[in-house]
């Protein structure tokens, strides 16, 4: 018998309550005030609140930390009366246009969505990222300063990764079906384990950037712990982009330092890898069950994938849907409500890809604004200064497209948020440094 087991988690809506009411204030002053005093700092905090959430549900709305902190960023920001200009420059201007076009295709669907309050969420959540997405470039332009941005990405690595590994012992919310046991994957404070994937293959190439360079003792902490983790969530598209990821940012790193890096990241995947034998093993009883590390070096989907159905039934879900609706699709967030007509009546869930399910809900019009948003976040920093932080954002964004070929993630705000932020991030500090080269 294995000595560890997984947990369905449930979902239970959580109304706002002394707890949330007293917390929010809390994160909501501090932001303010950091934004208005020290803007790195309150980037810092948007990145530390992004994966613990604290959902608390009023009427409609889902009121969380992160849309707390970053309402506490913009009030701070309007008091120091920070220059907001600095989203008009051409790399923060570019993606601005783009995730406006995002936000423009998917509003044009509420108009032909059945099912009209998910479409109008969606829409509000891509305005949220937006909002983010301008907020941390003024803050960033305010304060260029890198060194709390820096440990806030090291620190929730290393916090993230830990209640991850945490669930190995302790009961994991998914599992993988082998040998008659479910094989924990883990997920942390994330949805689900592909999510938590898709979290560490946007923040593992910025503390590998930063630890390649000059590290800490919490990035390396940070990077073997998550390494780690990565393996143990057992996402093969997740393992995979992120690893190009790493390997894109070790190109453009000093090759005596990236060697300790690599060496750390190297030593948590081989511990995941290894206690995944050991359940292998102990599942099976016999050294047979190492072909459960075999789940890396296949396509094969699992044979059992419950209410959540696998991907070769979303997918064609998708294009059953598409072809339906092809022009203006069947309408943001419909998707896991429409199954039925697809023909899956059992399924309800999302297209486990990115690009299939804005064609589905938003025909070809939110798909070609979705390619604008991915091409222009990987274009933006082609040409940009080799900083770490530009490099891995180049390098995180190049993993995320990939990833999001399998798994849809920017629906998930606690990986969508994290994405945006290291956007804006990049793409204040190219601007920055195209304005100190522009002649005076």
């Amino acid at each position: 018998m294995l000595p560890h087991h997984v947990i369905d988690p449930a979902h239970v809506r959580t109304p706002l309550d002394a707890l949330g009411v007293v917390s929010y204030a809390l994160v909501f002053a501090c932001v303010a005030l950091l934004a208005q005093r020290r803007p790195s700092y309150a980037i810092a905090a948007l990145v530390a609140v992004v994966p613990f959430a604290l959902y608390r549900d009023v009427g409609h709305t889902t009121i969380t930390l992160s849309k707390v902190a970053l309402l506490g960023a913009i009030v701070g920001l309007a008091l120091r009366r920070a220059d907001v200009r600095c989203v008009l420059d051409p790399t923060a201007r570019g993606i601005a246009l783009a995730g406006l076009g995002v936000i423009a295709a998917t509003a044009l669907s509420i108009v032909h969505a059945d099912f009209k309050e998910p479409a109008l969420r969606e829409t509000l959540k891509a305005c949220e990222y937006l909002a983010l997405f301008a907020t941390v470039v003024v803050a960033a332009r305010a304060d260029a300063a890198q060194t709390p941005v820096r440990y806030a990405f090291a620190a929730s690595v290393a916090v993230v990764a830990v209640l991850a590994l945490a669930q190995e012992f302790g009961g994991a919310p998914s599992g993988l079906w082998y040998a008659d046991h479910a094989i924990p994957r883990i997920a942390g404070p994330l949805e689900g384990p592909n999510q938590l994937a898709g979290y560490l293959g946007l923040a593992l190439p910025l503390v590998f950037a930063y630890l390649a360079t000059r590290g800490t003792a919490l990035e390396r902490f940070a990077f073997l712990a998550g390494s780690a983790a990565l393996v143990l969530t057992i996402s093969r598209a997740g393992v995979a982009s992120a690893a190009l990821a790493i390997a894109i940012v070790a190109a453009f790193s000093p090759a005596r330092t990236r060697r300790t890096a690599l060496a750390l990241g190297a030593c948590g995947a081989i511990a995941g890898i290894a206690l995944l034998a050991f359940w292998g093993y102990a599942a099976a009883h016999s050294l047979a069950g190492f072909d459960l590390l075999g789940r890396f070096s296949t396509f094969a989907e699992v044979e059992q994938p419950g209410s959540v159905g696998n991907r070769s039934q979303l997918w064609h879900a998708a294009i059953i849907l598409w072809h339906a609706h092809p022009i203006f699709g069947i309408g943001a967030g419909n998707f896991e409500f429409e199954l039925a007509r697809a023909g899956y009546p059992g399924l309800r869930t999302h297209a486990n890809s990115l690009y299939l399910q804005s064609l589905a809900e938003g025909g070809v019009i939110t798909f070609t604004a979705t390619l604008a948003l991915v091409a222009v976040s990987i274009a933006s920093f082609v040409r940009a200064p080799r900083e770490p932080l530009i490099v891995a954002a180049l390098a995180a964004s190049i993993g995320f497209a990939i990833h999001q070929f399998f798994d849809l993630l920017v629906f998930f705000p606690k990986v969508g948020e994290l994405w945006w932020i290291l956007l804006a991030l990049a793409a204040a500090h190219t601007d920055a440094a195209r304005h100190a080269r522009a002649p005076s």
